[in-house]
């Protein structure tokens, strides 16, 4: 318990920022089990060449020393130099795994065994890459938000013990970026609401009792592949398409629904019909209180439902 509130402290002190220079004052350096076993040796090593007056056991021992320090300088500067850089977060649903691309700017010499971890992890997961001389590397981290809305990128550790593997060299480091997470879809989907006839419009597409729209046509060259009627193709082996003349004199409103336990539980709805709305090609719009986005398709109209899911208060 003492040990998580120091490492908080210490965690909270670290700015945020999306660059991070690896600079001499941001690396931290310690011997690994290995070195301090490597180390007692040495100390064995002096003490029998005292004791026994060995002229090449003091040769050895400080031969050892000595290559033990230039290991030392070599693992400290295998990280110095490089600047981490983070890639702008995809958005994901809430229960999926949020990627996180990091990019490792070598302006130097060619590095070896730079190993790239979430902080709070530890050593597991850890991703381990080089990075070319006066080039780049690229790492891909992964964390999973189980709730909705923006969240910051959890804190990421870079560490190396190249080349003899006797010290220990990492950093810490604090990314500003945001990850978007849209509620978890409701599993599994209830049907669609009752499609509505658009204002002005001369007439309404059909909306058959399966979900189907009866208004198609033969299939266009350059129809996109969401306005197929797959049902219809697997069912009479003719390729058609969804009349967009038809459909676009209909459209759908989604708006919180009702008996369900929570906020959550209507979110996780929405964001189901608005998947289903998207694969069908149709003009949706969504209600929600204090916010209301006009009826629309594609994908921009789906990102932004989504969106509107994800931030809602």
């Amino acid at each position: 318990m003492i040990l998580d509130r120091f490492r908080n402290y210490l965690e909270n002190r670290l700015p945020r920022s999306d660059s991070w220079a690896l600079t001499q004052s941001s690396i931290y350096i310690l011997p690994t089990r290995a070195g301090w076993a490597f180390a007692v040796t040495l100390v064995v090593m002096l003490l029998t060449s005292i004791n026994y007056q060995l002229n090449l056991g003091y040769v050895l021992t400080f031969l050892l020393c000595g290559a033990g320090l230039v290991a030392m300088q070599q693992t400290h500067a295998n990280l110095r130099g490089l600047t981490l850089r983070v890639r702008s977060p995809q958005p994901v649903f809430a229960g999926e795994p949020a990627p996180i691309d990091i990019v490792l700017d070598n302006p130097g010499r060619e590095r070896h065994g730079l190993g790239l971890g979430l902080y709070r992890a530890g050593h597991k997961g850890m991703a381990w890459v080089d990075a070319p001389a006066l080039g780049a590397g690229s790492a891909r981290l992964s964390f999973v938000p189980q709730r909705r809305g923006r969240h910051l990128l959890p804190t990421i550790m870079a560490e190396t013990n190249f080349p003899l593997g006797l010290f220990r060299a990492w950093t810490v480091w604090r990314p500003a970026a945001e990850v978007l997470v849209y509620p978890r879809p409701e599993q599994p989907a209830q049907a669609l609401p009752a499609l509505q006839q658009a204002p002005g419009a001369v007439h309404a597409a059909q909306h058959g009792s399966g979900g189907e729209f009866e208004g198609v046509r033969a299939y266009r060259r350059g129809d996109p592949m969401r306005q197929v009627v797959w049902k219809k193709v697997a069912r009479n082996n003719e390729l058609v398409s969804r009349d967009a003349s038809t459909s676009a004199s209909q459209e759908l409103w989604l708006d919180l629904p009702r008996g369900l336990p929570d906020t959550e539980a209507q979110l996780s709805r929405l964001a189901a019909w608005v998947l289903a709305a998207d694969r069908l090609g149709v003009n949706y719009g969504l209600r929600l209180p204090g916010h209301e986005l006009p009826c629309a398709s594609g994908d921009g109209q789906r990102r932004t439902a989504l969106q509107a899911l994800a931030c809602w208060q």
